[in-house]
């Protein structure tokens, strides 16, 4: 479904992704993981046209996007949930969910209602204000708010940054679910054990580059990446 060929992606003079190759099966969730620094969600953020890469193709469904604005990468049924939530925390839950919509002209009750259902616990704070939820309901919110856009792909930047392992779980039991109602998944995640648990396929990403990529059931069982990414206990 997304295919990624050669990218690169520069900050200032330092080559942050240098001519990476990777694709997205439909309706699979796929892994990024990695160290701080090593590229992963500057690779998101050249996806979904927050920064322009310096070479390379990105194409989805074997239409180009590279090079597309982010609005136009969002309606073709990209989103992004960024790290650290970034919700509205003046606006209600309501209010946050409808602006996740806003290249949409068509009703949205039937979107609410899907995300109400997967996160019961952002219906019943509808009309209260986001910056008042918790970390996790926040999460929950940014999630939902990236799923009114109706995506084919949404990307996860580090979703389990600053929660509790109880909420972390929470939270992936939630991304299955959203990839079994026909959601392809792209994951950027730190918490390598709970991402590889979950992921069809891993790629591991050093200092820009793709050192491995396999499974995610095989990449758990690698000595490697268990050494590097899994540490004490997973």
């Amino acid at each position: 479904m997304l295919k990624i060929d050669g990218l690169k992606v520069n900050y200032g003079g330092i080559e942050a992704v240098k001519g990476i190759s990777f694709e997205v099966p439909d309706r699979s969730i796929v892994t990024l993981i990695g160290a701080n620094g090593a590229g992963k969600s500057t690779t998101l953020r050249s996806i979904v046209g927050l920064v322009r890469p310096a070479a390379g193709n990105i194409q989805l469904e074997g239409e180009e996007l590279t090079g597309l604005p982010t609005d136009r990468i969002v309606s073709k049924g990209i989103t992004l949930v960024p790290e650290g939530r970034r919700v509205f925390p003046d606006l209600t839950v309501l209010e946050n969910l409808k602006i996740g919509a806003y290249l949409r002209n068509d009703s949205l009750d039937d979107d609410i209602n899907w995300v109400y259902e997967l996160f019961p616990r952002l219906k019943e704070r509808s009309w209260q204000a986001a910056g008042t939820l918790s970390g996790g309901e926040q999460q929950m919110l940014a999630v939902g708010r990236a799923l009114m856009s109706r995506p084919k792909i949404m990307m996860m930047d580090e979703p389990s940054l600053g929660l509790a392992p109880i909420v972390v779980r929470g939270i992936f039991d939630i991304i299955r679910e959203i990839n079994r109602q026909g959601v392809t998944i792209l994951l950027v995640e730190q918490n390598a054990n709970m991402a590889l648990k979950i992921a069809d396929l891993g790629y591991v990403l050093e200092t820009g580059r793709i050192t491995m990529s396999d499974t995610g059931a095989a990449l758990l069982a690698n000595e490697k990446v268990k050494e590097a990414y899994l540490g004490k206990g997973g």
